[in-house]
């Protein structure tokens, strides 16, 4: 099976100071690279030049910086292009380098290819999109600490926590003709209630998650000129009834 490699635009509205990127992903990444800027890229080094089309016609000029695998977001080669945030410019340097052998990505497909190349965890991995939909700062700043890895290591410590207590009811199955009893071990006891209680804690902070993702739906409800409008026009801080 030969390895196709990824291509995909992120652009900000045209204006000055608007800049564009460029992400490739896979092995080709670097001869892509040098069909785009004239240059074999080092690692981790920015370089300024010009974009070239097959012509050699200029595109554009910006930024250029290449990333070997396995240390990149995908886990893969990967080169990333700034140009300025035109949409046609951005389209002409896509079509370069779908020439010299990318395809157009899918929706999600680095963040896909970051979790099979064990850069991300399925946690992360969501938290990339919600932190991408964040509809507020408090939303945006719970999906970044997902993705720091914050609720990973929280459920794998439950997971640590709930394997050493299994080993402790295997041992009280598995030698029945000892003289401890490892049943009725207070250890055994206090594990289950701060498992427990730990438990409690990540289901309740996980659907804090889920509100600020999603917000609430509320209807407000009473008897004609009760005040409904002015109670929404207060909680919302505006006049919006």
């Amino acid at each position: 099976m030969v390895d196709t490699d990824t291509i995909s635009a992120i652009a900000t509205p045209p204006g000055a100071g608007a800049v564009g990127i460029v992400r490739v992903s896979g092995p080709m990444a670097r001869a892509i690279a040098q069909g785009l800027t004239g240059r074999n890229p080092q690692p981790r080094k920015v370089y300024f030049g010009a974009f070239r089309d097959k012509g050699h016609a200029i595109l554009d000029r910006g930024l250029s910086i290449f990333f070997t695998a396995p240390k990149s977001f995908t886990g893969e080669d990967v080169l990333e292009l700034q140009a300025h945030g035109s949409p046609v410019v951005l389209s002409l340097i896509l079509q370069r380098a779908c020439e010299l052998g990318a395809r157009p990505a899918r929706a999600g497909e680095f963040s896909e290819r970051a979790f099979l190349n064990g850069k991300l965890d399925l946690i992360q991995t969501e938290a990339v999109a919600d932190l991408i939909a964040a509809g507020s700062e408090a939303s945006a700043r719970a999906a970044l600490r997902s993705l720091e890895g914050d609720f990973s290591r929280s459920v794998h410590a439950l997971f640590e926590a709930l394997v050493n207590l299994r080993a402790w009811l295997e041992a009280a199955l598995d030698f029945p003709e000892e003289e401890i009893d490892f049943l009725s071990a207070p250890q055994l006891s206090d594990g289950l209630r701060r498992l427990d209680a730990q438990l409690a804690d990540l289901l309740a902070a996980t659907r804090r998650g889920v509100v600020l993702r999603d917000g609430l739906h509320v209807v407000i409800v009473g008897r004609p000129n009760a005040g409904k409008s002015s109670l929404l026009n207060a909680l919302a801080q505006s006049e919006r009834a």
